[in-house]
């Protein structure tokens, strides 16, 4: 099903494009979070079991990504996403009828084993259409989009369980992949030819693997998003508890995570204007430091002069603010990471994707476990990844004589 011309879509059709493929995940992690008392009721789960919907979810991203990124390399870049949406599919349908916590997190494996694909295969694309700071700026207007359906996905799913069961949210994810796999079949054009394209042995892998892991910024820029995007996936896994338990605020969730969502997508947003002028490694120095300075203080303030929860509106006024410095570090880390890899797009990406996830989903099932009952370990997990991601960056010879150009 490929496209009838060759000709590059508008820059406002293919980062819409790319931002939906993209974003297929993203509504079937936050999609399901209004439904996670009602599944707790159902299949007797609790709430240290329950952040497994969604650590599953990215485990399988994971392993997917490991897959799906060679095969782009090999197959092209159209051929992997009709697979890994025909599995995201399958695992939506799974999901829908589960009849226990475990079915149900097999349907979630294979969920995020399929969006994989359309992940990680839109990172190739953008990498084969564009370069360089041009890159990143596409990266974030992505980013920009991407963050709007995290942002209404709540809504959507508690729209959903206002007229129907919550199976109905897996329903709902099986059409929006079908929409996908339409508009991608008939629009986007083939970016890798076939005398780009590598051929399927071991020697490639290995090449693609040994060329990912060469590059010092490319591992630094690889590892910190991983430590970043680790405790998205603890926060995550108990951002609905938070509201609904600790706040008492659970009509509000959809409401609470759409402000959070909308200040991330509002930095991103900011960066595609920005990187240009002011380069990626300065913004990403200093969003960190920023992340680190509000984190950590308070933390300070938690401990020493608050009793008890923090009032909803200062709890929020911290998390806009964290959210909005972390708005600049995914697309600009992603896009530095990837910078040196344009020849082996599909395998770097591939690699960067699965490395991200594990680190990501073993902080995130660790948080899991501690972040009950009290936003101090959420605020204190957010204010120990950005000091330990400064000291990783500044360390790296490179990264520091490009912030102090």
């Amino acid at each position: 099903m490929d496209a009838p011309t060759s000709d590059k879509l508008s820059k406002t059709e293919f980062v819409s494009l790319m931002a939906i493929m993209t974003s297929v995940v993203a509504l079937s992690i936050d999609g399901v979070l209004p439904a996670f008392p009602l599944i707790k009721q159902e299949f007797s789960v609790s709430e240290t079991e329950i952040p497994m919907v969604v650590s599953t979810l990215f485990l399988g991203l994971g392993i997917g990504q490991l897959v799906f990124g060679p095969l782009s390399d090999v197959f092209g870049r159209k051929k992997p996403i009709y697979v890994g949406l025909a599995f995201f599919m399958m695992g939506s349908i799974i999901s829908s009828v589960a009849t226990s916590l475990p079915m149900l997190l097999v349907g979630r494996a294979l969920q995020g084993f399929g969006g994989a694909s359309p992940r990680i295969v839109s990172v190739a694309l953008i990498r084969d259409e564009y370069s360089g700071n041009a890159m990143a700026q596409i990266t974030s207007l992505v980013m920009t989009v991407f963050i709007l359906v995290p942002a209404i996905a709540p809504s959507i799913g508690q729209g959903i369980l206002w007229v129907a069961d919550w199976r109905w949210i897996f329903y709902m994810l099986v059409a929006v992949s079908l929409l996908v796999w339409v508009w991608f079949g008939v629009r986007q054009h083939e970016t890798l030819t076939v005398e780009k394209r590598k051929s399927l042995t071991m020697q490639h892998f290995i090449y693609g693997t040994k060329e990912t892991f060469s590059h010092i910024t490319t591992v630094t820029s690889m590892i910190v998003t991983g430590l970043v995007f680790g405790v998205f996936v603890g926060y995550l896994g108990v951002v609905q508890e938070i509201f609904d338990k600790i706040f008492q605020v659970n009509h509000l969730f959809p409401l609470m995570f759409a402000i959070l969502a909308l200040s991330l997508g509002g930095a991103s947003y900011f960066n595609s204007r920005m990187v240009l002028a002011l380069g990626m490694r300065k913004l990403i120095l200093t969003a960190l430091l920023s992340m680190a300075i509000i984190s950590n203080l308070f933390v300070v303030y938690l401990e020493a002069v608050q009793v008890g929860a923090p009032p909803l509106w200062l709890f929020m006024a911290y998390m806009m603010l964290t959210f909005f410095s972390v708005g600049f570090l995914f697309g600009n880390l992603n896009a530095l990471a990837m910078e040196p890899l344009g020849h082996v797009a599909g395998i770097g990406s591939a690699i960067l994707g699965f490395v991200q996830s594990g680190i990501a989903v073993v902080i995130g099932t660790l948080l899991g476990l501690y972040m009950h009952g009290s936003v101090v370990p959420l605020v204190m997990s957010f204010g120990t990844c950005s000091l330990i991601s400064l000291g990783i960056l500044i360390l790296e010879r490179r990264f520091r004589k490009s912030v102090s150009v």
